[in-house]
């Protein structure tokens, strides 16, 4: 190894997570077994995140597909394409992954069309394979290669879920939000806000969290957190930066505004 690529690796930030519980070793197990995994939990709880701090660690390259309602195995597996006067055959994210042992992250899943949960299928059971049926050609997966995907179960609920065959093809571990010393941890570390203000963040956000009865579609997350973090290291004033970072993506009920906001206002 030479100094340009010591140099190199020097650069590369090693993502920071704090681990809640055995999450770090079951992917390890995971991966060792060549394990599919699966990572449930609400929105903003670090599963993103995770994955990437365990690509990192087990040295790995990681790439991403934020699924929505149009995502459909043809973006994943690939296409022809017209190239000057020929057609040519571009691998999707997928193959690529396939073929070259590198760990893909489906996230939010059960958003993407039906086909995509069919063309994987083949990869989450002892086969391993990927079939490509405009080549007509299958695919065995990399001895490195891992599939791992996300999804938030509490917003899928009554919307698009995960039949039970699809889940009980993965491992699967449940995210949630950190216990309040870990999460003001994790404030700090991502933001350098003070403690005191990295306290009063948390407290916001258990009390929200809570309010079970306003039947927000989501509540407070992490991200957000660390997002009001950041506004206030860099010198918005607190009430402000809570509002605009945690009150008011959650709702656009103006009363509801008020009233969290006013909740904001009495702990910082």
């Amino acid at each position: 190894m030479n100094a340009v690529t010591d140099l190199i690796e020097a650069m590369v930030t090693v993502p920071y997570y704090k681990s809640t519980g055995k999450e770090i070793e079951v992917f390890k197990h995971a991966y060792q077994n060549q394990l599919p995994i699966l990572i449930k939990g609400p929105t903003g709880t670090g599963k993103s995140r995770f994955v990437e701090f365990m690509a990192h660690t087990l040295g790995k390259n990681i790439i991403t597909i934020s699924c929505h309602e149009e995502t459909s195995s043809t973006d994943l597996i690939g296409r022809y394409l017209i190239k000057g006067a020929e057609t040519i055959w571009v691998d999707g994210p997928l193959t690529l992954a396939v073929k070259e042992g590198a760990i893909i992250y489906l996230d939010e899943i059960a958003e993407a069309r039906p086909d995509v949960i069919v063309a994987i299928h083949s990869l989450t059971d002892h086969r391993r394979e990927l079939y490509i049926d405009k080549l007509g050609i299958t695919h065995k997966a990399h001895h490195d290669f891992m599939l791992v995907a996300s999804f938030n179960p509490s917003y899928q609920r009554g919307f698009k879920e995960l039949k039970p065959s699809t889940r009980q093809r993965f491992i699967a571990l449940s995210f949630n939000y950190p216990e309040a010393a870990i999460e003001t941890e994790i404030i700090i570390n991502e933001t350098n806000v003070d403690a005191d203000d990295a306290k009063k963040l948390v407290t916001i956000a258990n009390k929200i969290r809570n309010l079970t009865e306003l039947s927000l579609t989501e509540t407070v997350s992490t991200r957000l957190l660390v997002d009001a973090g950041k506004l206030i290291y860099t010198g918005l004033p607190k009430r402000l930066a809570a509002r605009v970072a945690i009150v008011e993506p959650l709702t656009d009920e103006l009363q509801i505004i008020e009233a969290l906001a006013d909740l904001c206002n009495l702990i910082i």
